[in-house]
């Protein structure tokens, strides 16, 4: 039976995530209150999620090391099985530390570069492993040295299957610029990241979005499924989030929770989204769902994924936007 979903984390990473009993305070000594170690990276998370919802996936990760792999084959069920890649160099190091009000902050590593070789070896086994699936999710930076361009270039490769990608800075830029000949089917940017791609302010954007007033949102949005987005998925934080495709837009606020830690909620949204549409379900469900996983993440502590039992209670009323 063919794999449902394939997720690419080209960048991949060890998450070491550090819980302090206090606020974090520069320059000071401060001891733990505990500490968990992953095989992590974005696309791996998306992997996790949707296979602890009974969904079928292999996770790809170009050339990593013994520790790595030995990590990552703690799925959280039966579902989930790693790409066949050859074990090779050390793994980066992602370091979240999280206080006890939820705050985040990431130290993140670049990374260790893909010889050529490499990167052709990923793109072949992420072609093949897409054969019958129904979607595949580009996720996460790049490695050093990977044109910036390169997600484009796998999108070209990958027929009949919709394409979700979730990445920032020049990466996101390259994939808007190469919609013409590479569309996707769902891409999340946040504010910041939209503002970006559309010469909107960020500012006004989350201002907006914490009053519940979102025509702004999108309508900037609106301007990248026109370039050729089948879905917008615009993230809000605690505020909620936007979806725009070519039918309309849409609007969720977050439910109430108290944040324990932001790790992997972007992540867990774009498996909500990708669940809602597995089960044929219309935009404004999958909306709800992306938002009910993203925030279901952020009230587990750490590392900690949702389960379709923490997200269930917490799917969001959907409105029409304009």
């Amino acid at each position: 039976m063919a794999d449902e979903v394939v997720t690419l984390t080209a960048n991949p990473s060890v998450d070491r995530t550090i819980v302090l009993d206090g606020e974090l305070s520069r320059g000071q000594v401060q001891r733990t209150a505990h500490v968990t170690e992953q095989a992590g990276g974005k696309g791996l998370n998306v992997a996790r999620v949707l296979a602890g919802a009974g969904r079928r996936v292999v996770a790809i990760a170009p050339a990593v090391d013994p520790a790595y792999r030995a990590l990552a084959d703690e799925p959280p069920a039966g579902n989930l099985r790693a790409g066949d890649l050859t074990e090779g160099h050390r793994v980066r190091i992602n370091t979240a530390i999280t206080e006890p009000d939820g705050t985040t902050t990431k130290i993140n590593e670049a990374g260790v570069p893909l010889s050529d070789a490499e990167r052709a070896a990923t793109a072949e086994l992420l072609t093949e492993q897409a054969h019958g699936a129904r979607w595949v999710v580009l996720s996460g930076s790049l490695p050093p040295g990977a044109p910036a361009d390169w997600y484009p270039q796998l999108t070209r490769r990958l027929g009949g299957v919709k394409v979700a990608v979730d990445t920032s800075g020049r990466y996101l830029a390259a994939v808007v610029a190469g919609l013409g000949d590479a569309p996707i089917d769902l891409l999340k940017p946040n504010s910041d990241e939209l503002a970006e791609l559309t010469g909107g302010d960020a500012e006004r954007f989350e201002a907006d979005a914490a009053r519940g007033q979102v025509d702004a949102i999108a309508t900037a949005a609106r301007g990248l499924v026109d370039r050729g987005i089948a879905n917008v998925l615009v993230t809000l934080g605690g505020s909620g989030a936007v979806l725009v495709t070519a039918e309309g837009a849409w609007f969720a606020h977050s439910p109430e929770i108290a944040v324990r830690s932001t790790v992997g909620a972007g992540d867990s949204a774009v498996a909500g989204f990708i669940l809602a549409d597995l089960a044929g379900l219309g935009p404004a469900d999958c909306l709800a769902s992306a938002v009910a996983y993203g925030s279901a993440a952020a009230a587990l502590p750490s590392t900690t994924l949702p389960t379709p039992a923490d997200a269930q209670p917490l799917l969001p009323p959907v409105a029409a936007v304009g």
